[in-house]
C-alpha cells in the first residue's frame, strides 16, 4: 500500500477506526462499559463530527485490561492504578534491557 492509500491509516494502532457498538462487540462487553471509561477518564475516545466515540486497538486493549481487572473483583479506581502501574513497569523493564544492552557488542 502506499501512503496516499487511505486504507494504511488501519494498520496504525492509535487510529480511531471503530465505533462504539463494534468495538463493544469485539471486547463481549455492552456499550454502557465503554461510556462508563469514559466518563471516568480512563478512555479518551475519539469523537467524530457528529459527536460520535471512536474507538482505536489501542484503546481496545487498554479497556479489556481493565473488565479483566473488573471481573477479578477491583474497582475501577483500582483497576486504573493497575493498569498504570503495569504500563510503568514495563516502560522500566524495557528501559533497563535498553541500558543493558547498549554496552554490549553485538
Amino acid at each position: 500500500m502506499t501512503p496516499e492509500d487511505p486504507l494504511h491509516r488501519l494498520d496504525d494502532p492509535d487510529y480511531p477506526a471503530l465505533t462504539m457498538s463494534q468495538a463493544a462487540e469485539l471486547l463481549g462487553v455492552q456499550a454502557a462499559f465503554l461510556r462508563s471509561l469514559d466518563g471516568s477518564g480512563v478512555l479518551h475516545p475519539h469523537r467524530s463530527q457528529g459527536g460520535h466515540r471512536r474507538y482505536s486497538r489501542q484503546q481496545l486493549v487498554l479497556a479489556a485490561r481493565v473488565r479483566v481487572l473488573l471481573d477479578d473483583g477491583h474497582s475501577l479506581a483500582s483497576a486504573e492504578v493497575i493498569v498504570g502501574l503495569q504500563d510503568e513497569l514495563a516502560s522500566a523493564r524495557a528501559d533497563l534491557d535498553r541500558l543493558q544492552g547498549g554496552g554490549q557488542e553485538p
